[in-house]
């Protein structure tokens, strides 16, 4: 390092540099000091590892030595591969299912919030259970209830004369897996949904009901009219939010089922069952880009409301 190099970094110059400096000069340095550390951490915890990722999704990844190059075989692999496909359709079936059950489930509940009710307050914090319980304890109970010997899940469908459907193991089925655990996500997440719907819900002035009913406007129309246009745009938030989650989704799949492979699972098992960590990279690569195609549809409608 020359000399000139060393004396920019002098401390005596660099204050002396500081006192000479104008009010905005300061403050601007003041930012940067202030964002820079938050800007190291994200550079170390996500720019890099994702990076890193993108590399490794070139590279055949043995288990002792280095990567070694391969260009876009993986990617090769990966588009030719029947299993991939059928796992990346089964991800959009469940994203949006689950998407659209969790969101329709918390406006529901915020619907039913708008009226008062004896014992409303207690009713509205048990409705937040399922959203802060420990997922390992109510993914197993779900396990436990949808067990095809001894659930009680199939016990009443037996009894309600759904005999085959009882029979089928419910969480491992593909005729079934789908739906049980797309309400599983649901029931999970609706309230998040509910949080925040009835957040905008309650800013809606009672005048313009009052209004409403006076004009001899009935209870749907009040709904299609004032309730739904006021919420429009928090309801298609709240979704888009829960397609960027569930897309991702593992810990809950995997919990209930770990025959329900969707593509987080299918990255998951690539990786660490078979130990093909540059296919598992270029899995990623995939689920990243799609990620990032929800994120724009969601600043977007950020940037509407």
């Amino acid at each position: 390092m020359s000399q000139n190099t060393l004396d920019r970094f002098d401390p005596r110059r660099i204050r002396s540099a500081y006192r000479g400096a104008t009010i905005e000069q300061k403050e601007a340095l003041l930012g940067v000091a202030l964002v820079l550390p938050s800007l190291l951490l994200v550079a170390t915890v996500i720019v890099y590892p994702l990076f890193f990722n993108v590399y490794l999704s070139l590279h055949r990844v043995p288990l002792q030595g280095a990567p070694i190059w391969n260009a876009g075989a993986n990617f090769q692999w990966l588009l030719s591969n029947g299993e991939f496909w059928s796992s990346l359709w089964l991800t959009i079936s469940f994203t949006l299912i689950a998407a659209v059950l969790s969101t329709v489930g918390g406006l529901a509940v915020t619907l039913l919030f708008r009226r008062a009710f004896p014992g409303r307050r207690l009713v509205r914090g048990l409705v937040l259970l399922p959203y802060v319980m420990p997922i390992v304890a109510i993914a197993f109970a779900w396990r436990w209830m949808f067990n095809p010997i001894y659930g009680v899940v199939p016990f009443v469908l037996g009894n309600l004369g759904f005999t085959e459907l009882a029979q089928l193991s419910l969480l491992k089925s593909s005729k079934t897996a789908l739906w049980t655990i797309s309400l599983f996500e649901g029931w999970r997440y609706f309230p998040f949904a509910f949080l925040l719907i009835f957040a905008r819900a309650q800013a809606i002035p009672n005048d313009v009901y009052e209004a409403a009913k006076i004009d001899g406007a009935s209870k749907f129309a009040q709904f299609k009219d004032i309730t739904l246009p006021e919420l429009k745009y928090i309801v298609l938030t709240v979704l888009l939010l829960q397609i960027i989650w569930n897309f991702n989704r593992f810990a809950d799949v995997w919990l209930i089922s770990q025959e329900f492979e969707v593509l987080s699972v299918f990255t998951y098992e690539t990786a660490f069952t078979t130990f093909r960590l540059g296919q598992a990279a270029a899995i990623s690569v995939v689920l990243f880009l799609f990620l990032v195609v929800f994120v724009l549809l969601y600043v977007g409608v950020l940037m509407e409301d």
